[in-house]
């Protein structure tokens, strides 16, 4: 039995065409269903740059050069940065947008899934589209978003188009420790991270993950610079996650990352400094093991305090010492801001973290960590250029776990950020 897709389409046509197309054809296999159908002039998917400040434009182009374009075989990056337009105005309010430029109506929906801002779909049609129709592309670009999701697993193309800048080799290795997806929406909580490297790569990793009852969280920076210290991460980061998906408890997550330092790292003065968090969904109980690590910030009743917890000391020094954890009890409407020293110190000193916290307090979390990666290389002079790495993580906790999410095409209207013209200044 066909399968009638929101679109218009059916729904197993599209996945037909997904499937018989190459991993680096399947957003174009889609793109040309969804402008079949609704008689499009023409059809374009734009991915989100690496650097959350920009989108790409990826076009297959057999011969020539496009100017001021990446170019990687056949295959033409064309970056389109942030200008506070129509295209980022999607993006940040998560709805499509129609805008008419000449004889032309152009539809700009977001390709979105739980909250990730993975890019943009574009549709021009010959005349204003009708609610209907634009409800349909929408639909269309939450369908893109899987497309997407799925085919990025099997080719470099997707992320190739994204890195706007060459990856050292301790940035290639800590680019594998981060999440796949830096932004998560769920019915109780909303979560966004960010990671701005520093020239020579600082160490820095952020991670989650979800289970039915409980949300792992992790922030962590490696001592050093360089190769050494993101492999220095990488022990820590592999100590965290085999011991997460052994079920095992808190404590035991903190200590498999410090026998992983102790009884593998090469430099033996090697160590890494963290928070580890397994947030009850149930009761809002956070459970938080601090590992000499700066400590967070809660923004409640729309006033950001650092919040003080028990410190131990960083993984990888001593080898029997036991870990202690303490609780911290969110209610609904509160921010946690996890975050590392790159934050703090030398020219980021001077951002005045909290009072930015509560200025920027009507931002989703996924526009809140772009906003301040902004402001600390506004600090940093001329090229940005950061002495340490920088990561944030932003919790968002709603309450409500197990009630239905409210969700419009990949993400929750309601927690949508105010357009820029609005949280300016």
């Amino acid at each position: 039995m066909a399968t009638s897709g929101m679109n218009g389409m059916d729904l197993n046509e599209v996945l037909l065409a997904v499937e018989k197309a190459a991993p680096v054809d399947a957003v174009k296999a889609v793109t040309r269903k969804i402008g079949v159908s609704l008689g499009a002039l023409w059809v374009s998917f734009l991915v989100a740059d690496m650097s959350g400040r920009a989108l790409v434009r990826l076009v297959h182009v057999p011969i020539g050069d496009v100017s001021g374009a990446r170019r990687q075989d056949e295959d033409i990056a064309l970056v389109l940065p942030f200008d506070g337009g129509p295209q980022e105005q999607a993006l940040r309010a998560q709805q499509a947008l129609v805008e008419q430029n000449g004889g032309e109506f152009v539809i700009r929906a977001p390709v979105t899934q739980r909250g990730e801002a993975i890019g943009l779909l574009e549709i021009a049609l010959p005349a204003a589209p009708p609610d209907a129709a634009v409800r349909r592309v929408s639909e269309a670009a939450h369908t893109l978003a899987f497309v997407v999701i799925a085919n990025r697993r099997h080719t470099d193309l997707f992320e190739w188009g994204q890195r706007t800048t060459p990856f050292t080799l301790a940035a290639e290795i800590q680019r594998r420790l981060l999440p796949p997806s830096f932004t998560c929406e769920a019915d109780s909580f909303t979560l966004a991270a960010w990671l701005e490297p520093a020239a020579s790569i600082g160490g820095d990793t952020f991670d989650y993950s979800l289970a039915r009852d409980l949300l792992h969280l992790s922030i962590t920076d490696a001592v050093g610079h360089g190769v050494q210290s993101a492999l220095t991460a990488t022990l820590c980061v592999s100590g965290l996650r085999n011991a997460r998906r052994r079920g095992g408890t808190l404590l035991d997550q903190a200590d498999a990352a410090n026998q992983a330092l102790i009884g593998n790292a090469v430099d033996r003065s090697a160590f890494v400094t963290g928070i580890l968090g397994r947030l009850d969904l149930r009761t809002g109980v956070l459970a938080v093991v601090n590992a000499g690590h700066p400590i967070p910030l809660l923004v409640r009743d729309g006033t950001a305090q650092f919040v003080a917890l028990p410190v131990n000391r960083p993984f990888g020094l001593l080898r029997d010492k036991p870990f202690r954890h303490s609780q911290l009890a969110l209610r609904p409407g509160d921010r946690l801001v996890m975050l590392t020293d790159g934050m703090l110190e030398r020219d980021a000193a001077a951002l005045d973290l909290p009072g930015q916290l509560e200025h920027l307090c009507a931002l989703h979390p996924r526009e809140l960590v772009r906003v301040l990666g902004d402001l600390l290389l506004d600090l940093a002079g001329p090229g940005g250029t950061l002495p340490d790495d920088a990561c944030l993580l932003v919790l968002d906790w709603h309450g409500g776990h197990g009630e239905t999410r409210n969700t419009d095409a990949g993400a929750d209207p309601d927690r949508a950020s105010a357009q820029p013209a609005e949280i300016s200044g």
